[in-house]
């Protein structure tokens, strides 16, 4: 027991004298490393080499595009409604609440009964009237045979006498003759007075028959208009909207029927902002009729119709901003009034720019150019048009030079870097026209 006591000892003491001995080892080592590496020349350490998107700026013509949003309405519209008061008797064939018409086609008829009634009426006092113009002229004419006849009689009283007078003169007759031939003649002029008045009373009969004919010609315009009037026509194709009429329904004076409209005659209001409007106008201040185009998605199926710039409204609503402007639109299959499209208007053509993205530009109008040794230089630009996630530079300093597309916080002038060139610059006539610049198209087209 005491040996093996002894034993462990020991082993003791000589684990101990070699864990000393690697200590003392180790320490040796690290202090003669650490004499070596303070008497070795200290390196400079190298430059850090960034990665950067670059592209070339090359000039090219571009077209500007502003993007909007308004609402299609109808150009050419009608309100129908009842020209008279009845009841609704027929529709015409096929016609309902979103049918299509054509120009002149019968939308309804109403009872007839009254305006038939009333017609016939207006004729026959339209015939009574005839008969009493053609009595007054019958009367006229004998009234002037009475005057004519009275007087040729007054004449032959007059001559007989001055034949009396004569008679008398030669001591042939008596003065009580000539007397009587006196009163003779005075009762034949007094006669002729007589017939003149009624000659005269006849000439005014006949101008109140005849004037009586003519109001009873406007009657029967009236009444034949009246009748018309229970037909209801289409003024022109076009697509029936609200139609509520029915068979038996009764309506009401200018009582509302449906509306009319012509889907293949729309346009579209937008609103812009002052300084869009701005860019819309010509040398001398008038609006310019730009192309555009106004698209409708729907489930992924986009319908776009062409068209251009119109008028614009001649002031600013209370409480609105910017300009409100109508635009007419060409063949537009598959939109209807009310719908909410994308405007899409193309700005004049500017002949010379260059466009990068919008992240290539600084907040001080500045961009990051690349220099024959891979390093950075800031250029000063000239913003000429933000279009959609692009901007559009004016050439000045950076014509056919490469430009680093994202700026970040780690990119500045004089920094290296690794060049990441990509595909050339898409020319204005390739550039999205729906975010970015784009090809003028044909007005109109």
């Amino acid at each position: 027991m005491r040996f093996f006591r002894r034993s462990l000892t020991g082993l003791l003491i000589f684990a101990l004298t070699l864990g000393l001995l690697a200590l003392t080892a180790h320490t040796l080592r690290s202090a003669y490393t650490t004499r070596n590496a303070q008497n070795t020349p200290a390196r400079p350490p190298a430059e850090r080499v960034f990665s950067a998107n670059v592209t070339l700026a090359t000039p090219a013509p571009f077209t500007p595009v502003i993007t909007a949003y308004g609402e299609t309405l109808a150009s050419r519209s009608l309100e129908l409604r009842s020209p008279r008061p009845g009841t609704v008797q027929t529709l015409g064939p096929g016609i309902g609440d979103g049918a299509a018409v054509t120009a002149g086609q019968l939308i309804l008829t109403l009872d007839p009964a009254d305006a038939t009634t009333a017609r016939d009426l207006a004729r026959s006092d339209l015939a009574r009237a005839q008969g009493e113009v053609r009595d007054a002229k019958s009367a006229l004419t004998l009234a002037a045979a009475d005057v004519a006849a009275a007087q040729t009689q007054a004449d032959l009283r007059a001559t007989a006498l001055a034949r009396q007078r004569d008679l008398e003169q030669r001591r042939a007759s008596t003065t009580a003759a000539v007397e009587t031939a006196a009163l003779a003649a005075s009762a034949a002029d007094q006669s002729v007075l007589s017939r003149r008045a009624a000659l005269q009373q006849a000439t005014a009969r006949v101008d109140q028959a005849t004037t009586a004919l003519d109001r009873q010609k406007i009657t029967l315009n009236d009444a034949d208009r009246a009748l018309r009037d229970t037909q209801l026509f289409a003024a022109f194709s076009g697509v029936l909207s609200d139609f509520t009429p029915v068979p038996g329904r009764i309506l009401g004076t200018n009582e509302r029927v449906a509306d009319l409209i012509d889907p293949t005659a729309l346009e579209v209001s937008f609103r812009l902002s002052t300084a869009q409007f701005s860019r819309l106008l010509g040398e001398n201040g008038s609006l310019t009729p730009a192309a555009l185009t106004a698209s409708l998605d729907v489930s992924g199926a986009n319908i776009t119709a062409t068209g251009q710039i119109d008028r614009s409204s001649p002031a600013v609503g209370a409480g609105q901003t910017g300009r409100l402007l109508y635009a007419t639109l060409n063949a537009a299959p598959g939109l209807r009034p009310g719908d909410f499209v994308t405007i899409r208007i193309f700005e004049p053509t500017l002949p010379r720019a260059i466009a990068l993205p919008a992240t290539a530009l600084g907040a001080d109008n500045t961009v990051l150019a690349l220099t024959d040794d891979d390093r950075l230089q800031s250029v000063p630009v000239q913003l000429l048009r933000r279009s959609g996630d692009q901007v559009l530079l004016a050439p000045d300093g950076i014509e056919n030079r490469e430009v680093v597309r994202e700026r970040s916080p780690l990119l500045g002038a004089g920094i290296k870097i690794n060049p990441i060139r990509s595909t050339p610059p898409q020319t204005g006539a390739e550039t999205d026209a729906a975010n970015t610049a784009a090809p003028h198209p044909p007005i109109g087209g």
